[in-house]
């Protein structure tokens, strides 16, 4: 029986532009979580303490996500929840569009089901995990890794869709000093969409696939334009229009804001990343916003667990 695992889980990116809620991809980026069973005659059932990025926000009571997750998979299996401790590190910055939510969710869900006994396979891990999360564009990179499609299907089930993502194209992510809740920016969407923009979005999520894939830049610079989410969140940015230009400039073949934002996501090639790096951080901070800027990797396996 194992007593102590550790679970590792990427950030992710979502959206890419015109994917929206459906297209996500897992960034060189990571939390960690570790699960120990707790002896039956412990005081309390739950010790959950946290280190890293942005720990002091994170509650340490039984509303923690992890630890919501990891009761959710018991729940579901029928089972007592264990005494459990729970450590976690955080590599992944809180609501600035980078999953840290989904990483919680993934890492409850794994870390419960290797101290179960792994009695679920991936495909059962990843609908818990949408349905806690509510939809699959974080949650399916984040537990598969790379750049996922994923599609409902009429019985309510999900069909996920790998995308292939060419090595020549460099992700290179940039974190403002602000935080930008998820309700905020799904507060000033529109209800309704044209159909010229649904029609826009269609076209335009087609290209970014066969972009993504031929590392092609004439296709990758028209397909990372979008109609139905970032004209109404880049007013939420300070600075969006302008860092945009710079990164373009400088060789992106487009910026985009990472899921629901304040990061965001340029997409360059190995020869004009570290230009592309000096333009976004420069330019934002003309602006009054401080950056950590970094071009990252595609992390292509998904989360993984370490068994003690």
């Amino acid at each position: 029986m194992t007593n102590s695992v550790t679970v590792t889980v990427s950030a992710t990116t979502a959206n890419l532009g015109p994917g929206f809620d459906c297209i996500g991809a897992a960034l060189s980026l990571h939390n960690q979580f570790r699960f120990s069973r707790r002896g039956s005659n412990s005081h309390d059932s739950l010790a959950i303490a946290v280190t890293g990025l942005d720990a002091e926000q994170v509650k340490t009571d039984d509303s923690n996500l992890a630890y919501q997750a990891f009761t959710k998979l018991y729940c579901h299996l029928g089972q007592p929840v264990p005494p459990v401790q729970i450590e976690i590190d955080l590599g992944v910055p809180l609501a600035r569009g980078l999953g840290s939510s989904a990483t919680a969710i993934v890492g409850g869900l794994l870390g419960a089901n290797e101290l179960a006994g792994v009695p679920l396979a991936q495909e059962q891990i990843m609908e818990l995990a949408i349905a806690l999360e509510g939809h699959p564009d974080n949650v399916v990179p984040a537990l598969i890794g790379g750049c996922q499609l994923s599609a409902s299907n009429a019985d309510g089930n999900w069909t996920i869709c790998d995308v292939p993502w060419h090595g020549d194209i460099i992700p290179i992510l940039a974190i403002p000093n602000f935080e930008l809740s998820t309700r905020e920016a799904r507060r000033v969407l529109p209800t309704h969409y044209s159909r010229a923009d649904a029609i826009f979005n269609v076209a335009h999520l087609g290209l970014l696939l066969r972009g993504l894939e031929a590392a092609k830049a004439d296709w990758l610079r028209t397909a990372l334009q979008d109609r139905i989410h970032q004209p109404y969140r880049q007013t939420l940015i300070a600075g969006f229009d302008q860092v945009q230009a710079a990164a373009i400039a400088a060789g992106a073949y487009g910026l985009v804001i990472s899921g629901a934002g304040p990061a965001l996501l340029a997409l360059t090639n190995v020869d004009r990343a570290e230009a592309v790096e000096a333009a976004i951080a420069t330019t934002w901070k003309s602006v009054g916003i401080t950056a950590q800027v970094k071009p990252l990797k595609l992390e292509e396996r998904g989360a993984w667990v370490e068994r003690f």
